[in-house]
């Protein structure tokens, strides 16, 4: 299934699921130790899990009585493209990306 860049960046726009993505850049994580760093609830953690899933950036599944969540790195490939057009990003260097929307955009 392909995802639109629209989505994948959507995605990509709140804080927490790209913390998210990093700390499953470790290794791939129960939902609960996904949940666990954060101070929000487990619905709301899902909620953000549901997001990444859509946007095709992980993938969750069950083994036994646990949901796990692991990263799908390929499903960057697009955005890191259309960010390398610009010049002034390594690829999925979403650090450098962020900076350059504040000073474009100004902090909102």
């Amino acid at each position: 299934m392909a995802h639109t860049l629209d989505t994948v960046f959507a995605a990509l726009a709140d804080p927490t699921r790209r913390t998210i993505l990093s700390m499953l850049l470790e290794d791939d994580m129960a939902v609960t130790d996904v949940a666990e760093p954060f101070a929000m609830s487990l619905a709301a953690i899902s909620k953000h899990l549901g997001v990444l899933t859509a946007a095709g950036l992980i993938t969750q599944e069950k083994r036994g009585r646990v949901k796990w969540c692991k990263l799908d790195p390929d499903a960057m490939r697009d955005a890191s493209i259309w960010m390398q057009g610009f010049g002034q990003f390594e690829a999925v260097n979403l650090d450098a990306f962020e900076a350059f929307l504040e000073t474009q955009l100004g902090d909102t």
